[in-house]
């Protein structure tokens, strides 16, 4: 049994269980379900008021950040794109929630959360060298550690602090 993200119950049983024990099973735990529902819609108050944190309802807000992650992520990419060898074809950025930065191997295209100004210089820098690292190696294999180990020593800590700033983030809200 689960909560998603909308406060839905779901419930996972064998085939052919009958419908009375899954229900019974639910009524069991109808206090686990009223807290954990509780805990699920405070968690996703806190990431959307983390979120809201970096406006960007108008076309001037939209333009402000575009312009203020071209200025920060541009010379950190052409920095390390000469270092590793690599170059992507095109870097570009959106309002993406769910990721700090997505790497398309297939045509070299690079693009950033505009959520990034809600970090650290240097936590920015972490997301930037890891899909620098993506055009040499797509996947979260060994290698793709060894370059990130290479070309930013510092990314098993700069990711930690990331997690924790977002969650310092939502702890003051509470």
């Amino acid at each position: 049994m689960r909560i998603v993200k909308n406060g839905d119950v779901h419930v996972s049983a064998l085939i052919g269980m009958p419908k009375k024990e899954v229900e019974r099973f639910i009524e069991e735990h109808r206090d686990w379900i009223t807290e954990a529902r509780k805990k699920t819609y405070e968690s996703q108050k806190r990431r959307a008021n983390f979120y809201n944190k970096l406006p960007l309802k108008t076309r001037e807000q939209a333009d402000d950040a575009q312009r203020r992650l071209k200025a920060l992520i541009e010379p950190m990419v052409e920095r390390h794109s000469k270092e590793m060898g690599v170059k992507p074809s095109v870097v570009y950025y959106k309002a993406m929630i769910s990721r700090w930065g997505v790497c398309k191997v297939n045509d070299k295209s690079i693009c950033f959360s505009a959520y990034l100004l809600l970090l650290p210089e240097w936590c920015v820098e972490h997301v930037v060298v890891h899909e620098l690292c993506h055009l040499l190696e797509p996947s979260h294999n060994a290698r793709f550690h060894a370059l990130m180990d290479k070309y930013f020593p510092r990314w098993k800590e700069a990711r930690k602090a990331t997690r924790q700033i977002c969650k310092m983030e939502e702890d003051e809200d509470d």
